[in-house]
Formats: structure tokens, sequence, C-alpha cells
């Protein structure tokens, strides 16, 4: 196996080949003036398993497509097999039609990347699991939350309680609360679908004197997670903490959510930002010795 680190991935791919003690496969990225992309492998992956690491996160649209140049050239120059590891697998927030005559982003890309000639695909905690079904090649939905759980215990959030800001987390909420042992719940809330904007249904959850750590796979504009924190203190939780998978940030995200009360907030580095506590590279190079 050989490994490419994608130019939105190059820290993650180097890793994972250095802990996997394989060698990478040298690709040579630029921009041109007007905007496009330019994919140049330096070395053929004519013949060989090649693993393509390479994460979409902002900006989406770019990362995407150096993703299906990186898996349409291997394909082209000969791999014997391409596995694409995308840890933050963007659009698959828009996997229904909310309102007549929108396109199903999610499922338009999965087709592409199928296209272009991926054999397997391994993301990480992927927003609406429903969408793997969408997938024609074997597929692996790796969760980052006992990394991120097992590292709070560690800096003493044990029995914490853990928290989803709605009840799409919620399952994250419950994988968290098995290392926390704390106990968990979820924020009710409603988002309108034209203008985005949330309303927030207070539940009956019982969070006095508790410290408390939100849980979630995405944070983008940090709205939801903000709202979630300012329920909790207004519920009397004591310490608020705020872990996330994919942290996109956004819109002042991280300001937003320390100005709301939390004492800190950890991430994965599925996305480059400074909240990159957690490295999921071990995730990732378990999953690929099994799965390659």
């Amino acid at each position: 196996m050989h490994v490419v680190s994608g130019p939105a991935s190059l820290s993650l791919g180097r890793e994972v080949a250095e802990q996997l003690n394989i060698e990478t496969i040298p690709v040579e990225f630029k921009s041109f003036p007007d905007g496009e992309t330019y994919i140049r492998f330096t070395t053929s992956p004519k013949g060989k398993d090649v693993t393509i690491v390479q994460s979409t996160g902002p900006p989406q649209d770019t990362h995407m497509l150096q993703l299906l140049f990186l898996i349409k050239t291997a394909k082209e120059l000969g791999a014997k097999s391409i596995t694409a590891v995308t840890p933050y697998f963007a659009y698959a927030r828009q996997m229904r039609r909310s309102r007549e005559g929108e396109c199903v982003s999610a499922k338009g890309v999965i087709e592409l990347i199928e296209s272009a000639g991926a054999d397997k695909f391994v993301t990480l905690n992927i927003h609406a699991l429903e969408i793997l079904e969408w997938f024609n090649i074997p597929i692996m939905n790796l969760s980052a939350v006992p990394l991120l759980m097992k590292y709070l215990k560690q800096e003493g959030w044990g029995g914490a309680y853990a928290f989803a800001p709605d009840d799409g987390a919620l399952p994250l909420a419950k994988e968290a609360e098995k290392i926390l042992e704390g106990g968990c719940g979820y924020l009710k809330k409603e988002r309108d679908v034209v203008t985005g904007k949330l309303k927030i249904c207070e539940d009956d959850f019982n969070v006095k004197d508790k410290d408390v750590v939100v849980i979630d796979d995405i944070i983008s504009t940090g709205a939801t997670t903000q709202a979630a924190i300012n329920v909790l203190k207004k519920q009397k939780a004591n310490k608020i903490y705020v872990a996330v998978v994919h942290p996109i940030f956004v819109e002042g995200a991280f300001e937003k959510i320390m100005s709301a009360g939390a004492e800190g907030i950890i991430g994965t580095n599925s996305i480059p930002d400074k909240v990159n506590s957690i490295s999921i590279a071990p995730l990732i190079c378990e999953a690929l010795e099994k799965f390659v």
C-alpha cells in the first residue's frame, strides 16, 4: 500500500504513512492564476494499492474537486486499487429535499467519487448514516468519539454529562456517555429550512451543578453549540467543555462558543484548525490494516 496526501490533508497523510511505515507517492499541486487546479503524480502509481487521504472541509468545492482529480488520475495511471480516505465528507448534510427542486448534493458527490474510480471509501462520523446506503463500493464510517472522550477523561472530565446540541447528535452523546459515565441528553431544536433560524425547545434534563461535555460531529457557525451552552447555563450546569469531530469553524464560531461560557474546545485534525488536539491517524491506520 502507498499513501497519497491530498493538499487538504498533507500532515494527516504523512502521519498515516509514517505510522504504517509505508511509502508515499509524491503529488504536485498548484492553482493557476484563474483559480483552476493542477495535479501531477511525480511517481507512477501503476500496479500499486493507493490510499488517498484528502478531507473536504472549506473550501469544500475545491477540496472535493482535488479528491476527484486524484482518484481519476491514479486510476488512469494504472493504480491496482484506490481507497479514498475522506475524514470530513462535505455535502453530507444535504441528503434530502426539504424544499421542492433542491439538489440532493450528497448523492451527487457519492456518484462522482465512484465514477472517478474509487474502489473503497473511508470516512469519519458521517453526518447522516442513511447516505451510507447510497454507496456501491465498500465503505467504513469510523468514529472519533472514543478518542475525544478518553482524552477528556484523562483531563479530569470523567463523570461529566454528555450533551448533544440536537437529536441528530444524540448517538454521539450516548457513545460519549459510555466513557464519561455521567449520563447523557440532548437539546430539542427546530430550524427554518429557508432562513436557517433556530428555535430552541428546552427539555427537562437535569444538569444542575454537573460538569457537561457538549459533543457534536460538525461545528460550522457555532450557533447551535452557543444555544446549547446558553440553555445549560440557564439550567445551572457547572463547567462546560465542547468536543467536536469536524471543526469547520466559520463566522467566528470559536469566539462565539468561548464567549458563551465554554471552558475550552477540543477537536480532531480531520480539518486543520487551532482546536486540533486529537489526531485521527491511529484510527485511520487501524482501519486501513483491516480494510485494504
